[in-house]
């Protein structure tokens, strides 16, 4: 019978390995938040002052960069807080509100993903009917299901965690993962595993599978129509498979990281593969939008010009 302990803190032993570098660590993470909350906020504007961009399409690229500031939000202050201490030791309490935020990123982040994929195909499959269905109202009522979920979804996961009895307080990253502390447990995680499988089933495998449906109606239209309609279609969906194929390999290289943990990987890398699928996407997904999409670019130049004008 292993003993257990009343743990109050976290260690993150991540950090361990940044040494006399964390002052170079500091200010990158900086300028990458920096440049991730002018570059979402930027989007948003536009968006927002734009009227011809008021669409299906523009309101879920609205909200997929609210999420990812969301996301961003509950990450970098809490790296950049502990990356400057000493032993790195966050509280309990502090460990699951970051999971609790980080989770339901992940989960809006790839159930919005799924909407959008959805929103591309009513567009190029079925173009008459999709003014008719894909409303700017209806798709404010997905969006606004798919976080209710996600919260409901992840409050009672953090509940399932609480009742736990640790044997151990250390995780070996760089941010607080559910998986690693419920592993930390001496008592009963049945309820917590079974829980996890249902959980991947309605965050992963239907959205997936929404996803996947969706692209093969769209590649069947693109083979049997003409080149100058395939080119179209595969312009207006390029950015999204791209974030798709971009937030998919992070939180697989996550869960790689994450369920892997015995085969041997540089730290460094061990700790950027880790924190990719919170990095990377909020990062590149505004900036690639931007420019692959016209009349966001359109709508970029007409405000940025109108106000250098007029200032």
């Amino acid at each position: 019978m292993i003993n257990s302990t009343h743990f109050t803190t976290i260690i993150l032993t991540g950090y361990f390995e940044v040494g006399q570098t964390n002052y170079i660590y500091f200010f990158l993470l900086i300028l990458l938040y920096i440049t991730i909350i002018l570059a979402n906020l930027l989007l948003i504007g536009v968006i927002y002052v734009e009227r011809s961009l008021h669409e299906p399409m523009y309101i879920l690229l609205c909200c997929l960069s609210l999420n990812e500031l969301y996301g961003s939000a509950a990450f970098f202050p809490f790296i950049l807080t502990n990356i400057l201490t000493t032993f790195h030791e966050v509280t309990l309490a502090s460990c699951y509100v970051q999971i609790f935020f980080l989770y339901t990123y992940a989960n809006v982040e790839f159930g919005s993903l799924a909407i959008m994929s959805y929103d591309r195909y009513m567009a190029i499959c079925h173009p008459l009917l999709y003014s008719s269905i894909m409303t700017c109202n209806r798709v404010c009522i997905l969006i606004v299901l798919v976080w209710v979920v996600s919260f409901l979804k992840f409050t009672i996961n953090i509940f399932l965690s609480l009742r736990l009895e640790l044997c151990g307080n250390i995780i070996e990253k760089v941010w607080c993962d559910n998986y690693l502390l419920v592993k930390l447990a001496c008592s009963d995680t049945s309820v917590n595993n079974i829980y996890g499988i249902i959980g991947a089933i309605v965050a992963i495998v239907l959205p997936l599978m929404l996803i996947l449906y969706s692209y093969m109606k769209i590649l069947r239209v693109c083979l049997n129509s003409s080149v100058e309609t395939t080119q179209k279609a595969m312009s207006t969906c390029a950015p999204h498979l791209v974030s798709l194929l971009n937030f998919s390999l992070g939180c697989s290289f996550e869960i790689f990281s994450s369920r892997f943990d015995k085969i041997y990987m540089p730290p460094v890398l061990r700790v950027i593969i880790s924190v990719y699928f919170i990095i990377c996407p909020p990062l590149l997904n505004p900036i690639m939008y931007g420019i692959r999409l016209s009349k966001i670019k359109m709508a970029f130049k007409k405000h940025l010009f109108f106000n250098v004008c007029f200032a």
